[in-house]
């Protein structure tokens, strides 16, 4: 994994309410948007935003079924970002 990957993961894992959001995905299998929203004290909209950001970085997937956007976390990115981590450390 580059070092650019690694480092947006981290950002994106940095974030208090970002982890959060990461680990109900993960748990959960698949989950929409609004039960996100449900489980955090913050607005839709915010939950979103942090989702794109765990997008962008890979550990997260996103597919539409009907009005509805389902996140389901990428395994296979977290294991790539551990092994790296544990080359370099």
């Amino acid at each position: 994994m580059e070092e650019v990957q690694l480092l947006r993961i981290a950002r994106a894992l940095a974030d208090p309410t970002r982890f959060g959001i990461f680990k109900k995905i993960a748990e959960s299998g698949e989950i929409c948007c609004g039960e996100l929203a449900a489980a955090f004290p913050v607005k839709q909209a915010t939950v979103s935003h942090h989702v794109k950001v765990l997008e962008e970085a890979g550990l997260v997937e996103t597919r539409r079924e009907g009005q509805f956007h389902l996140f389901r976390a990428v395994p296979a990115t977290l294991d790539d970002y551990r092994a790296s981590l544990g080359r370099i450390f």
